[in-house]
């Protein structure tokens, strides 16, 4: 990004530059020299030899200066063609006494950044450790200051025996330092940190959050699944599509799974999450999924048992038809949240590197998801840990959460699934700057 700053003195070292030597001719020999009256004692020449004379000695005079300013630093960096300030470290450039000064004060188009309200949000999750630090902008938007995200698989071991395990307590421990590092440095107007499953399910997960206080300085919330349903549908509010009828929005997390049913039929609201006409929390993710049927080694009838097992769950779910009105409409679709559809998707576009201006809300077609879940139902641990959007962390855990999608596309099907990078914490967020009124005097830009 260019430095308009550094930039703004090179005109003034180029005058210096350009400055005649010593002897050289001054600004005034160009000029027409006036006669003066003659007397007739000649004193009329006496007196212009003795203004000649003086006219030699200011010149002189303005030719020491003129050295004297060229051999100042500044002037010498620009004689050799050295930047006038080198990084942050260097001073900044003085004015020449020539040059005019700069105004006391710019107007700026927008207030400096540390004059916005800051807004934090914290998720804390079977699997993720995530924090996001944002400022408002413009009516439904925000923009992202400061992140933080871990793998910390708290819920590693939770199906089995019923408790979180001291290793990856302390993995979550540490990472939560970090994020209360981060939160301490900056004046955060209002913040918002949860957990979810792992600590809502574990039988230790109270005396766990009381440790995360007593070490990392943070108060967590376990909240519950209703609550997060509801976060995870207003994180993606801007992924909706004004034209949209009907959306199954599904967060695949670590422990647990989100579903929410959206029916947009009626007049629209700025929030999303008010049209959710039913919504189920299954107790199952990737994690626990995972840990039952085995990540490692997944044959295709290892596989078809995950997609079996997760049916089972969605058909005990009561509201699962409050859609059907819209099942067969163009303007139904599916939106997916997690890691899941983000590594789908990443494989997908065939990435050399994971980039999220690319995935997030990015559309598949039917035939599209189908071709990439075959083709990672058919990689074995290996092929998965060297796809560089999958990677050692994932390998294990996502064609559990393939399973659970396909489950869900047979009981909702739907010709299109918009993926979401983005979820709970852009939930929080969202919430807390609209009930701060940071959004109330901005019409523009509404969900």
């Amino acid at each position: 990004m260019e430095d308009h700053d550094t930039g703004a003195g090179a005109p003034e070292v180029g005058v210096s530059r350009a400055s005649p030597p010593s002897g050289g001719p001054s600004p005034s020999a160009g000029r027409p020299r006036q006669a003066g009256p003659q007397s007739g004692n000649g004193q009329a020449g006496d007196a212009q030899h003795q203004r000649g004379k003086a006219r030699k000695r200011r010149k002189r005079r303005r030719g020491r200066k003129v050295f004297a300013r060229d051999d100042s630093p500044l002037a010498t960096a620009a004689a050799v063609g050295a930047p006038a300030s080198v990084g942050p470290a260097a001073p900044a450039p003085v004015p020449l006494p020539s040059a005019p000064q700069p105004r006391p004060e710019q107007p700026m188009h927008r207030p400096p950044m540390q004059e916005l309200p800051v807004f934090a949000a914290l998720d804390l999750g079977t699997n993720n450790c995530r924090l996001l630090v944002a400022v408002p902008q413009r009516h439904g938007q925000f923009r992202v200051i400061d992140a933080f995200s871990r793998i910390v698989r708290l819920g590693e071991g939770l199906t089995a025996n019923g408790h979180l395990s001291q290793a990856a307590m302390d993995r979550a421990v540490e990472a939560l330092k970090i994020c209360g590092d981060k939160l301490r440095n900056r004046k955060i107007r209002k913040a918002r940190l949860i957990a979810t499953e792992a600590c809502r399910t574990a039988d230790n997960g109270v005396e766990f959050l009381q440790r995360v206080e007593r070490e990392a300085g943070l108060k967590l919330e376990i909240i519950d699944r209703q609550t997060e349903a509801r976060l995870a549908v207003s994180g993606c509010g801007s992924l909706v599509e004004r034209d949209t009828q009907g959306v199954v929005l599904f967060d695949i997390g670590g422990g647990s799974s989100e579903i929410a049913l959206i029916d947009l039929t009626g007049q629209r609201s700025p929030r999303l999450a008010n049209h959710i006409v039913s919504w189920t929390s299954l107790p199952v993710g990737v994690v626990s999924l995972a840990e039952r049927f085995g990540g490692r080694t997944v044959t295709r009838e290892i596989f078809a048992a995950m997609v079996d097992d997760v049916a089972v769950r969605l058909k005990s779910f009561d509201g699962r038809d409050r859609l059907s009105h819209v099942l067969t409409s163009p303007k139904f679709h599916l939106l997916g949240t997690s890691g899941t559809v983000t590594t789908l998707a990443g494989v997908y576009l065939d990435l050399e590197r994971y980039d999220r201006r690319r995935v997030d809300g990015l559309w598949m077609d039917r035939d599209s998801v189908d071709r990439m879940v075959e083709k990672l139902v058919g990689w074995d641990f290996q092929q998965r840990c060297a796809n560089p959007c999958i990677g050692t962390d994932r390998a294990d855990l996502v064609l559990a959460g393939c399973a659970i999608l396909e489950a869900i596309r047979a009981v909702w099907p739907s010709e299109r699934l918009r993926v979401a990078d983005r979820g709970l914490r852009e939930g929080i967020l969202s919430e807390l700057m609209a009930d701060d009124g940071v959004w109330r005097n901005s019409g523009r830009g509404r969900a």
